[in-house]
């Protein structure tokens, strides 16, 4: 059985947590009217928890919680034997079903390069673009405060 590196599993299973659930629906939907998506086995259908966020002061710091978040996580076994999971921020357990069976398909041979080619590269450059205009329209509303502080100063000196 192929075994993905770390690195990528990693890569492809952030781009599928933060998917929209219409992209991976659609996606889903492409691959059942091909016939190409094959049965599975739960080991954990998908339930809905809390987990405590944490943070760390100043980006090194010291350690504290910064609150809860709810996560719904899942795992499914494909006939080939590739085991899928999925950890989703949320309520959605359709979309962690899909996401894990997305992982499975992404460990076999088989299947493999047409998951990266057909869902996870899309994905990423949609994400990619949608947080490039995030930052634009951040970027846009910036404030320099050294500026700000500095031009009151000169402004109350005149």
């Amino acid at each position: 059985m192929f075994q993905a590196s770390d690195g990528d599993r990693r890569e492809w299973m952030g781009v599928l947590a933060r998917a929209p659930l219409d992209a991976l629906e659609g996606w889903l939907r492409r691959m059942d009217d091909m016939g190409s998506l094959p049965g599975r086995v739960w080991l954990r259908r998908p339930e809905t928890g809390l987990v405590m966020v944490r943070g760390r002061i100043g980006g090194g710091g010291g350690r504290f919680n910064l609150g809860e978040m709810t996560v719904t996580r899942c795992a499914l076994r494909m006939p080939s034997g590739e085991v899928g999971v999925a950890y989703v921020a949320g309520r959605s357990h359709r979309k962690a079903e899909i996401a894990a069976v997305a992982d499975a398909l992404l460990q076999s041979p088989e299947t493999r390069q047409a998951v990266l080619h057909r869902l996870i590269e899309p994905l990423r450059e949609q994400l990619l673009a949608e947080r490039d205009r995030r930052r634009r329209k951040a970027q846009a509303t910036r404030v320099e405060f050294f500026t700000v502080a500095r031009q009151a100063g000169a402004a109350s000196q005149a």
